[in-house]
């Protein structure tokens, strides 16, 4: 497991800060989901406006951009139970959250902190499809101690989840709200983290 995360994750999905609990509920919520099927799954209706979003605007991309999931597989394709959670947190630290100076903060995007999620559920179901269940528990620990550390102080400063509800929520015009914030990002984002990978096997 990812220790380094997990160890910072305290009390997860029954923090009582509402903010990390949510983030953790997130994490659990979007993981579960995929690797049931998705809408066509069994899952039940989400527990919350953030999950309910989550979960619409990852269907949205996998409908609109089915790019950007079928080339996760050649990223995923070394991943072992024990190296999953390391492997995401670097992706992520790479490519969607770098350190930022002391003092400063950052300008959240809420479009990259879908991408967590998303690339999280991802790299998920990669694990399931492949036997490897025992990494599920430990991705959704990964994922929302991620958050509560890296973005959850940036969410705090916006004002709380509201801002993601409101800009992938269903009722807000979702396909359009998704085309013009995720598109360009994560297609950006998806053909550098892919050429960043095929260079390390090169060299």
């Amino acid at each position: 497991m990812c220790q380094s995360e997990v160890s910072e994750a305290r009390l997860g999905l029954n923090s009582p800060d509402p903010l990390v609990r949510e983030a953790f509920l997130m994490a659990h919520d979007y993981i579960d989901y995929v690797t049931t099927g998705g809408a066509d799954g069994t899952m039940g209706p989400a527990p919350t406006a953030c999950t309910a979003a989550l979960r619409h605007a990852g269907d949205e991309l996998l409908t609109r951009f089915p790019i950007f999931f079928r080339r996760w597989p050649r990223v995923f394709q070394d991943v072992k139970e024990n190296t999953a959670c390391t492997m995401l947190m670097s992706i992520l630290d790479e490519h969607f959250f770098p350190p930022i100076p002391r003092g400063q903060h950052r300008d959240l995007a809420w479009s990259a902190v879908l991408s967590v999620y998303v690339l999280a559920g991802q790299m998920a179901l990669h694990c399931h499809e492949r036997g490897m269940l025992v990494v599920l528990p430990q991705l959704k620990e990964c994922v929302g101690a991620y958050v509560e550390r890296v973005i959850c102080p940036e969410i705090r400063n916006k004002g709380g989840w509201s801002g993601f509800v409101s800009r992938f929520g269903e009722k807000q015009g979702l396909e359009g709200q998704v085309k013009k914030v995720c598109r360009w990002t994560l297609l950006a984002l998806t053909i550098s983290i892919l050429t960043y990978f095929l260079w390390k096997r090169i060299a």
